[in-house]
């Protein structure tokens, strides 16, 4: 019988996976135990009338993060998976005909720029500085290290006073640019991890640094691909994967947990587990008082936005609309705070329009193309709608802004179309009001005051993904998994 460590991982998104790649090259056995029937967690795909459609996330930055892990095995991410670089990164695209493409090339982007204020290419270049900086204070030296005690958090306060963290991303950008479109280019990207630019600490201005320095990919044959690397991996480490087997309960006797047992009657044991589920979620799995303590206090707390996606395959090509293109509505401001505070469900939706055929033709059938457009929503707390009813209503809303905007003959080519809504976050992922990126990132609810990455009551329960630190993204649930590995290594290495 082996001696070696065990460990349970709940939930098979990029967090957990990452976790476990990292625990299992490590020598402890490890395995996951994912609710639905394939890997992927918010990462999940499906295949439809000979189209791909990944769920997302499919933004990749920081593709180092990701070869790290194969590192620690001493094999290579192109083993397993082809990444390919995105250019431009975006396209912003205004109501009233404005295209900004937002690359990585320094001449092209001044000059775009420039198109929109002289004045502003100097500005810009200060903006970069910042960003830089707080990409290294934030993300180089804070993005992997827990945060287990407010002490922790006291350390880091110089270095988030220096950078002005209680200042809004946009309020920061405000400052360094003067033209409105551009401002609004600067500090979008707060919404890919479910922050509002206007209020969302000016931290996460290293997100635009992130990009320039390491590019925008996309995995060949779409994210899900990267997922499958990654179980790849997992499992000729010799990991198990166990799927269609959602968590009920997590076990536990005085201060320490002791497995897990499924829907289904199964139960698992191992010295430590540790989970990639909902925050709410993980913590209602545990019962008790403590248990029921947290879920209040967690409940709470302020969740981020849903997300509306209409998943649709085209017939013919359109190479002239990018990969990633974002469509702005003229209500940035008020938009926002339709969203985030009046919980209303927008007329005018901004969204992020994914085209991966632009980079990747096997993810349609020949000479067609695959196309979701993401729209932000209220979460389910915020506002009480009936999806069933109102999904096929907002479906035609978020279609017809594409029409408009980029394709006028779009019901002409229409070859397939779904949607997934803020109920289908609740049901499928077990996210708490249906909200795509966990806790809202604000600075009140960053690093120390975020999930912790080991708990507090438990000592051999650990925490991973969007709802702990740094927090929702893909370079963010590696961090938090890299963060939550060290304290399970630490664990092994010195039992109490």
């Amino acid at each position: 019988m082996s001696s070696r460590p065990t460990s349970l991982v709940i939930g098979s998104g990029f967090g957990g996976l990452a976790l476990a790649i990292r625990l299992q090259s490590a020598g402890i056995d490890t395995t996951i135990v994912e609710a639905r029937d394939r890997p992927g967690g918010r990462a999940y795909v499906w295949s439809r009338d000979g189209y791909t459609f990944d769920a997302g996330p499919t933004v990749v930055t920081d593709p180092a993060c990701l070869e790290e892990l194969w590192a620690l095995s001493g094999s290579q991410l192109a083993d397993d998976v082809t990444l390919l670089p995105v250019d431009p990164f975006y396209r912003l695209i205004w109501n009233d005909g404005t295209q900004f493409d937002y690359s990585r090339d320094d001449c092209e982007l001044k000059a775009e720029i420039a198109a929109l204020d002289p004045a502003d290419v100097a500005g810009y270049a200060r903006f970069l500085a910042y960003s830089k900086a707080v990409h290294a204070e934030g993300y180089v030296k804070l993005g992997a290290v827990p945060f287990l005690d407010f002490a922790s958090m006291l350390k880091a306060a110089p270095a988030l006073a220096r950078h002005q963290a209680w200042r809004s991303v946009y309020s920061v950008v405000s400052g360094f640019v003067k033209n409105e479109k551009l401002r609004q280019a600067l500090s979008f990207h707060t919404l890919l991890v479910g922050g509002n630019p206007m209020h969302t600490s000016s931290i996460y201005a290293l997100i635009h640094h992130l990009e320039r320095d390491g590019g925008v990919w996309f995995a060949k044959g779409g994210t899900n691909a990267l997922i499958r690397g990654m179980v790849a991996l997992f499992e000729r480490l010799g990991g198990r994967l166990l799927l269609n087997e959602p968590v009920e309960t997590i076990s536990h006797a005085g201060r320490r947990v002791t497995g897990l047992i499924t829907k289904s009657g199964l139960a698992l044991s191992a010295d430590m587990v540790a989970s990639n589920a909902d925050i709410v979620g993980t913590y209602s799995m545990l019962g008790g008082d403590y248990a029921r303590r947290k879920v209040s206090r967690l409940k709470g707390k302020r969740h981020s936005p849903s997300l509306f996606v209409v998943h649709f395959g085209l017939r013919g090509t359109l190479p002239g609309i990018a990969h990633h293109s974002i469509l702005f509505s003229d209500r940035y401001g008020p938009l926002l705070d339709d969203i985030y505070k009046r919980g209303v469900l927008p007329a005018d939706p901004s969204i992020y329009l994914h085209h991966p055929t632009a980079s990747d033709p096997a993810m349609a059938p020949p000479g067609a193309s695959t196309f979701y457009a993401l729209a932000p929503v209220p979460h389910l707390g915020k506002a009480s709608i009936d999806w069933a009813t109102e999904g096929p209503r907002y479906r035609d809303v978020v279609l017809a802004r594409v029409r408009d905007l980029l394709i006028p003959d779009l019901d002409q080519r229409l070859d397939t179309c779904f949607h997934y809504t803020p109920q289908d976050f609740s049901q499928d992922l077990g996210a708490y009001f249906g909200s795509a990126f966990s806790l809202e990132p604000t600075l009140t609810q960053s690093a120390w005051f975020r999930g912790h990455n080991r708990d507090d009551h438990f000592a051999n329960l650990f925490l991973v993904g969007a709802g702990t630190h740094p927090g929702a993204g893909i370079p963010g649930v590696v961090g938090s998994a890299k963060a939550t590995a060290s304290l399970m290594l630490s664990a092994v290495a010195n039992p109490t």
